[in-house]
Formats: C-alpha cells, structure tokens, sequence
C-alpha cells in the first residue's frame, strides 16, 4: 500500500556538513512555485548508472549516452586506477537496418562475460516495466541477435542465461521458453498458460504484496527450471472501468483477492529445459490458504529452497526440495505471535553447509547463521538495533555488512559483524555523514558505490574503499540542485520527539520563511501511519518541496510517526500494531497533536488539518471522524474506506483473519465512523486504481450522503493508484489540493 583525489575527498565531506547543518547565505533568492516542482522538473535530481559490478571485483560498468549514434555506450572503470573503458559501444547495438541503437532499459552479463543481455522496449505491467523485447551480444563475435522472434513483440519478461550462457529463457504470454542462442531454435516448456493459468509470473497480489515478479529458476547445471504456476481461477475478479478512451465503456478484469476471499493455487514445479511433461512438489496445506512466497536452487545442487507462508502470516515454513525424487525436508519453521515479513537475506556459506536467514526471535531484526539441517541457529548481528537491509555477505574476508540505526532512527549508516558471531557490531560510515547511506558493495567489500542523503542534502553519490571509507571518487554530487534548492532560502525540516506517555514518537515540522513565534499558524499533519512505510526519515525526498510550498503559504508543516510504522525500533514497535490497523496509528496521531498543542505556543489549534495518500488516506480519514475535536480539515488521496475492501495479503497479515478479528477490521475502517464527520474534508481517487479500487471511494460517499455531510470531492479518470497518468495530471492533482488548503485551513 509501498538512491577522487585526497582534495576532493576533503571538499565532498566539506559539502555534507555544510548542508546539514548550517543555512547558506543567500544572495538573489528564488520563489517556489508548483509548475517548477511538478511539471518543469526544475528540481529533478541526478543519478548514476545503474551500476553492475565486474566479476573481478575491481571494476564496474555503467551506462554513459553515446554522442555520435546515439544511445548509451556500457562503461567500465578501474576502481584502483579510475581508468575508463568502453566495454560495449552503442554503435555495436544497431540492429542490420536500423539506424539507431537499441535504448537500454537494463542489462546482464552471462556468467562468464562472454554475452551480454539487453532488455528493451519495456511496457508497464501493474508498478513496473517488466514486458519488453530482449537481444543478446555475444563479445566475441560481435552478433546481436534479437530473442524470440516467433514470439509477439513486447510480450517477453525476466529473461535470464543459463549456467553456460548457451540459452536463454523467458516468459511470454504465461509460458515459458527456451531459445537456444547457436542455432536459434525455441523451445516452449510450458503449454497450459493463458487465461487463468499463469506460469512463471504471479498474479496481481504476490507482486504487490510480496514483491515477486519473476517466477522460475535456472538449475545449477543449466538441465532444469523449477516455476511457479498460479491459478486464479476462483478467485474473485474486480472489474476496473474505462469510460474516456472510447464510446462506449471498457470493463478491465482484475482477479484480486479481497479480506476472506479465495487466493490463488499457487504450486511449484520443474520441467527440463529438453522440454516434457512438468513434475510438481506435493507441498502440505490448502494451497489457496498458503503463499509460496520464496523459491530458488540452493547453489550447486538440484536442490531448491522453498519459503512457504501460511494465510495468516505468523508462520513461515521453509522446505528443501529434491528434483530428482521429489521430496520435501521442512528444515526451519519460523514462527511470531503477530506477523513475519519475508525478508531476502538468504546467503549460502561453507559450501553449502550453512546459509543466513534474518529473524526477529530474540526482539530485534537480526542476521544469523543456520545449519542446513535447521538444527544450529547461531546469532551474526548483535546488539539492541534491527539490521534494516544487508549490503554485502563477505565469507572470505568473515563479515557481513549491513544497514542499522541504533540510536536515530530516522537516519542510516554502514555497519558490519563477523559472520562467526563473535566481537561487537563496527560503524563503517563516519559519524560527519549524518543523515541516510546506503552502499552498492563489490563481492569482496573493498569498494562500494555509496549514496548519502539528508533532508537538506541531495544525493551525493561516491566511489568509496570501504577500509577506511575513503572516497576516491564523487560520481554525482547534485551541486546543481542543491544550489538551486539553498537559493530557496527555505528553512529545513526540524527533527524533535514527542512523548504521548505510551511510547517516544519521531517527528518534523517545516516552518515558513518568515516565521514570526508572536504569531499564530495553522498546523498541517502529513501522515501515513501503517506498516509498509515511514514518514519521519532524515532523507532527501525530492526537497519534500509540496511540503515546503505548503509552509511558505504561511503553514505549520509536521508528520509524525505513530506507532507500527515500518522503523527499526525493534519487534514490539513494529508489531504493536496488529489487529489495530487505524486504531491504534489514529490513538497515537491524536495523543500527539494534543502534545503538539502544548509543546509550541504559535500554533492554532483551532486551525488543524491532515492529509494522506493510500494508507495516508485512510489514517487521515480515521482522524477526521474519531477525533473530530482535533482536526478540522482533510484531505484524503487514494485511500482505504473498508479494510475489507483491500487485498487479503496486505490487510490480513496485519489485522488477522476476518472471521477472528470481525471487531477490529470494523473499528479500523474509517466508513464506519463517518458519521462523526464535523469539520472540511476532501477526498481524491483515480478511477483505475489497481491498488485501491475506486469502489473505496464510492462506498465512502454513499455513506457520507447518508448521514447528509457536506464534502469536496475530486476522481480522476483511468488514472492509478499514484494519480500521475496522462497530460498534466500531478500539476492539476496539487493545484487541487492546493485550493482547498487555501479555502479551508
């Protein structure tokens, strides 16, 4: 509902202390105005890459535009030496006939760098662009062969090398093939996809919620693919509707699982890549009331490791499979009171004895290091703090490198402990770097590619020698932007705590230009409040510029995160807010606001609003009909109205099942509670949300009609959960929001 010389190195550290901490003077100061945000891109930031580290460990490839024919040339440089060379050149993809490059949309090496895989002419499937076309350029040769030419354009997706880098597999249209590259012959393994069979990729929900897209395996011998096969059949289907692209109306089916409903039967199977019939493990339980939710070959084997996760998502039973016989060893059964997240940590260690599995069982998300027999379970990462993502696993240098905030949890930094679980965890980032880091990091952790961020410091992007972290190299500092955004003469956010008796709560708050604490101001409380995400982050986001637009028309601007937020505050924060999804966050928002009251005296809290997107939304709304005496006005974007309305895997996993939480997904669900209504809402929905159907929004206005309250509204037609589709939508979309702001708070 969910980044050179010893000199240069001195002035890059120079660059982030500054920013951080101290305004710059201002000389011909500029306005902040909403086409510049959102439609001019005069504040874009600047990337680099993407970025794939070579296989020798000291180098990396990336792209660089090709001046003369066009495209993007595929770029090595020596890390020691900052030496530059053209790997692939962008004349050598042109196709025979064509005049232009192939434009790189993402690219991998074969195993052993002899062939190299574009994938290109992307189309959007749900969130990202995973249909295209893919071409294959053996280095050697210098041919460019374009895959599956039988096959319609634009309908390939995942498509990987074997071992041996002879074939390549793929998805299409549901099934999967196999093209040999030598003699060009294509080999369809599966049959049976299309319609409500899907093979190799998932259905709706598991993307969304459990972020799997990519649906078969190689074997580690090149003999076999081991797939997901989803059924959707009886699941039911929402029909999102297009009313503007023709005369008459268009029903677009959407299979979706909703809170109680059927799921898909989700099996795994395997089939040789020779081609045959296809094999499938006999896994225990209802497959409709079960996920499947991680699978891949344990290296070197034809094993494969399976993370089965039951339907409410407190216990996670892991299976190796053997592909020869079939059979299924349950080796690890993790289990929470609440819920488990699928965390992706899995590195196998000691030839193939051991591998790392991440775990909240002693209270906080740590690493640790399993026997494959799941009979030995020993600690890597200790101490008080949650291990927030895994950077690098190093077993020949005997470390594992991590990202961790022990003591500010808005902010994040390098760490690292031994992988045998002895000594105390290391900070790697230094301690000038305040703000967030994360660090794309060479095999062997002598180099990474860092990206540093704070609220007021854009992304500074750095070649680093991690012994020492000594930058060699600034590779994108976003000075541009960032003297564009100091010219501003903006006041940065301020991080404080507030303290609701029940818990510590992290906050910000954006004060205008011109503050004047003799004066009284309206507060705006920007939220989200549920578990897939955070708000109080000491990072860059965009400039959080619609925020400060916002306080620059004389607006208190804060956001506070609640309880349950997804910050490494340990299990018992995070997991405080099962069953209680509204609940609880809209408590805490209150409790808060209160406190808020009392803690700044130039606030008028006769004058408060709050505004939310999706999660946002619905908090938003829960805080407007429970605490009506608090927040006058709001503004609720994309929102959930019933939280059985939603997807079964995200709201059950948070709220339980529906038959033993009846009470709790009532008093969670804002549509119950509407009636209270008192002060000024508006709400936003784009009619082809995917994610939170429109139907949330229409119940909702059914019910305020009811209980005859006034409201504004705003749907936006055949547009998504993000509301940015077609011209000028997201201008249009904060000049709206803008309007009611200025009418109503």
């Amino acid at each position: 509902m969910n980044r050179i010389s010893k000199s240069i190195s001195t002035l890059f550290f120079g660059i982030i202390v500054f920013g951080h901490y101290i305004l710059p003077a201002q000389t011909t100061k500029t306005s902040l105005n909403l086409e510049d945000i959102f439609s001019n891109g005069a504040y874009r930031q600047k990337g680099f890459g993407p970025v794939r580290w070579m296989k020798d460990n000291n180098g990396y490839s990336t792209l660089e535009a090709n001046k003369t024919y066009g495209g993007n040339d595929i770029i090595r440089y020596d890390a020691p030496t900052g030496e530059r060379t053209v790997l692939v050149s962008a004349q050598k993809l042109i196709p025979r006939g064509e005049t232009k490059p192939l434009m790189i949309a993402n690219y991998s090496w074969s195993d052993d760098d002899s062939k190299l895989l574009i994938f290109t002419n992307t189309r959007r499937v749900w969130r990202y662009h995973t249909r295209g076309d893919y071409w294959v350029l053996n280095l050697k040769t210098g041919q460019l062969q374009q895959l599956g030419k039988p096959v319609e354009r634009t309908t390939m997706m995942f498509a990987k090398f074997s071992p041996d880098a002879g074939k390549v597999a793929y998805v299409s249209k549901s099934n999967i093939y196999i093209e040999d590259l030598t003699s060009g012959a294509i080999i369809q393994v599966t049959h049976d996809g299309g319609g409500n069979i899907i093979n190799g990729t998932f259905d709706w929900v598991y993307e969304e919620e459990l972020d799997d897209r990519d649906g078969f395996r190689w074997s580690s011998d090149g003999k076999y693919i081991a797939y997901w096969q989803s059924d959707t059949k009886g699941m039911g289907t929402f029909f999102l509707i297009d009313n503007i692209d023709s005369i008459y109306s268009k029903p677009i089916p959407l299979p979706y699982p909703k809170v109680g409903t059927t799921l898909s039967d989700v099996k795994i199977g395997v089939v040789p890549v020779a081609g045959g019939p296809t094999r499938w493990f006999d896994i225990p339980g209802d497959p409709r009331n079960n996920y499947l939710a991680r699978m891949d070959f344990v290296p070197n084997t034809n094993e494969v490791m399976i993370q089965q996760l039951n339907r409410k998502q407190d216990s996670n039973f892991v299976w190796i499979g053997d592909i020869g016989t079939m059979k299924l060893k349950n080796i690890l059964t993790e289990t929470d009171g609440a819920f488990l997240d699928i965390h992706d940590d899995i590195r196998w260690l000691e030839q193939e004895k051991y591998f790392t599995w991440a775990s909240e069982r002693d209270g906080w998300l740590h690493l640790y290091k399993v026997s494959r027999d799941g009979k030995k379970i020993r600690l890597i990462t200790k101490g008080d703090f949650d291990v927030i993502s895994i950077s690098c696993i190093d077993p020949a240098g005997g470390y594992v490198y991590y990202i961790a905030s022990p003591d500010n949890f808005t902010q994040r930094y390098l760490y690292r402990s031994r992988i045998d679980g002895t000594g105390k965890a290391e900070r790697i980032t230094p301690a000038e770097m305040a703000g967030q880091s994360n660090y794309q990091i060479s095999a062997n952790a002598e180099w990474a590619i860092q990206t540093f961020q704070s609220a007021v410091t854009p992304p500074v992007i750095s070649l680093v020698k991690l012994k020492g972290h000594k930058a060699v190299k600034v590779l994108e500092d976003n000075s541009a932007l960032k003297t564009k955004f100091d010219k501003l003469g903006l006041r940065p956010k301020e991080f404080f705590r507030i303290d609701i008796g029940d818990a510590v709560l992290d906050a910000w708050m954006i004060k205008p230009v011109d503050f004047d604490p003799a004066k009284k101001y309206p507060l705006l409380f920007y939220v989200y409040g549920e578990p897939a995400g955070s708000t109080v982050q000491d990072n860059w986001d965009g400039g959080d510029l619609w925020h400060q637009y916002m306080a620059q028309h004389g607006n208190i601007i804060i956001s506070v995160d609640n309880r349950g937020t997804r910050t490494p505050r340990g299990r018992d924060w995070r997991k405080s807010i099962y069953r209680r999804i509204g609940i609880l966050a809209s408590e805490d928002q209150s409790k808060a606001a209160l406190k808020i009251f009392d803690m700044y005296p130039f606030i008028d809290s006769s004058r408060v609003g709050m505004w939310g997107w999706s999660g946002g939304g619905q908090m938003t709304l829960n805080c407007m009909f429970r605490y009506p005496k608090i927040y006058k006005t709001g503004l609720a974007v994309s929102f959930v109205s019933d939280q059985r309305l939603y997807d079964a895997t995200y709201q059950e996993r948070y709220m339980g099942l529906l038959e033993d939480n009846a009470r709790g997904y009532h008093d969670g669900s804002p549509i119950n509670y509407a009636k209270n209504l008192q002060g000024k809402l508006m709400i936003i929905h784009g009619t082809a949300d995917d994610n939170v159907h429109y139907q949330s929004f229409e119940m909702l206005v059914n019910e305020l009609i009811r209980y005859n309250k006034i409201f504004s509204m705003m749907s936006y037609p055949m547009r998504s959960h993000g509301i940015y589709e077609r011209e000028n939508t997201t201008l249009h979309l904060r000049r709206t929001m803008e309007k009611f702001w200025k009418d109503n708070l």
